[in-house]
């Protein structure tokens, strides 16, 4: 995880880079934008950026744009009010973090883009093949294919095989072909040259030249245009990238693994996936079993979410039940480990004592569980039960309404809630912290009012 900060704030801000480093970041600071742009031209590349509110944060996400500089800003403000947290989300900043800073919310922001210290638990046999087959293979330069359903963790056997290879001091470079728009995601690849296009005001070097003597990990490359799967493939072939604008190619050293969720033989018969490229990339397959084939998995990866959320959230170490346990045993998990995580943060939350019971771990159709008098239990934690109860007060009032303006309601209101913190309630209603904020760029380009950080929407 590499986090870049920018601005002074009377050394908050180098409180909040230790607290960073502590929790394993690698930590850039820069006094000025343009220092920090620059750097992030030549190739010192960043998974996060935390910049003083004070400054142009509006000009920052312009450039970051405009270059195709495909990194998150998150605001940082000492004594902010409501209003400069407010101006700093809407010039573009995704969250707002007021200083002195809070361990756990660092963590938090940190925990939303990162998946660099999950642990691979593997005791089940089937689990335990694959990690011997990674293994196995972690020391050669061969590519590698992930694949298995979303949410069975592709990424975290990513970096596992990384940290296993010969190139585990170098870096480790992670694209999403799925996140990031097709015209943004060449440039993002393999960088461009000075007036390559509008807004391209200097050299900026791409994801494989940052990734140069380490690791590439193409996510979700199903996903990645035609067009650029023909470059790509020529990347692999030649060792060598040919910048947005460039006159001569650059040579490259890296080992290429991907992942994606989908069945690229069934693609390349569809056509929208080339097969000569398939060939390059499936050297090797690591095909990782879904969450319901690896049961024995499942009790040890609840306990370490358990654990892991109980401190995140100031509590005291919980436990799950026996109870709990044969529940979420006996649950398919279509979510895979990413579902069960959500649900074991909703329980930790939800619990109202260090034991877990079956009462908190969330039914598998979605559905809060109920008393016998058809109420939401609570939980003690004020916003948990005000977001519940306003998923229940929706309800009861879906007759007539599509399933967008439902789910928008209880987005909306769950924020509210939350007054305002992305992080937060997009736990509690387990989803991604970038499925939330797309779902709520679209709302806001519709004209609907957000709640910013630390402010809850007004009645309507």
């Amino acid at each position: 995880m590499r986090v870049m900060m920018i601005g002074n704030l009377g050394g908050q801000l180098s409180v909040a880079s230790k607290i960073a480093f502590d929790r394993g970041a690698k930590v850039t600071h820069f006094d000025t934008m343009d220092q920090a742009l620059g750097a992030l031209r030549a190739g010192r590349g960043a998974d996060l950026i935390m910049a003083d509110y004070n400054l142009d944060i509006a000009s920052l996400t312009a450039a970051l744009d405009s270059e195709r500089i495909a990194v998150p800003v998150v605001a940082c403000g000492v004594e902010a009010d409501a209003n400069g947290a407010a101006n700093a989300i809407h010039a573009g900043a995704r969250e707002f973090i007021p200083l002195p800073p809070d361990p756990d919310l660092i963590a938090a922001v940190l925990e939303a883009v990162s998946d660099d210290d999950r642990p691979m638990i593997a005791e089940d046999p089937a689990m335990q093949q694959v990690l011997s087959l990674a293994d196995q293979i972690a020391g050669s330069e061969a590519s590698v294919l992930i694949t298995g359903e979303s949410g069975v963790g592709k990424e975290v056997m990513a970096r596992y095989v990384h940290k296993q290879s010969r190139r585990a001091s170098k870096p480790f470079i992670s694209v999403n072909c799925a996140a990031i728009p097709e015209n943004l995601l060449e440039s993002e690849l393999f960088g461009h040259e000075k007036g390559a296009f509008t807004g391209a005001i200097s050299r900026r070097v791409g994801k494989f030249e940052e990734a140069d003597g380490g690791t590439l990990l193409l996510d979700e490359i199903s996903e990645m245009d035609a067009r650029l799967q023909a470059k790509l493939l020529r990347a692999l072939q030649e060792r060598e990238i040919d910048r947005v604008g460039g006159s001569k190619p650059v040579k490259v050293n890296i080992r290429i693994l991907a992942t994606s969720n989908r069945d690229l033989s069934v693609a390349v018969k569809e056509g929208i996936f080339r097969e000569d490229l398939l060939y390059r990339l499936n050297v090797v397959n690591l095909r990782i079993p879904p969450l319901r084939d690896r049961v024995k998995d499942i009790v040890k990866l609840a306990g370490y979410f358990v654990e892991k959320y109980s401190a995140a959230n100031g509590f005291s170490a919980k436990k799950l039940s026996d109870d709990a346990k044969q529940r979420i045993q006996s649950y398919d998990w279509p979510g895979n480990v990413r579902e069960l995580e959500n649900a074991m943060h909703r329980a930790v939350l939800l619990a109202p004592d260090n034991l877990i019971g079956v009462e908190a771990i969330r039914s598998p159709d979605g559905l809060e569980q109920v008393s016998a008098a058809g109420q939401a239990q609570g939980t003690g934690n004020p916003v948990v039960d005000a977001a519940t109860q306003s998923a229940g007060m929706v309800g009861g009032s879906l007759i007539g309404r599509t399933v967008a303006e439902v789910e928008q309601d209880l987005i909306l209101d769950t924020l509210t809630h939350c007054l305002g913190n992305r992080t937060h309630a997009a736990n509690i209603l387990g989803i991604s912290i970038r499925t939330l904020r797309n779902k709520l760029k679209a709302y806001s380009e519709a004209g609907v009012d957000i709640p910013a950080p630390g402010e809850a929407r007004e009645a309507v």
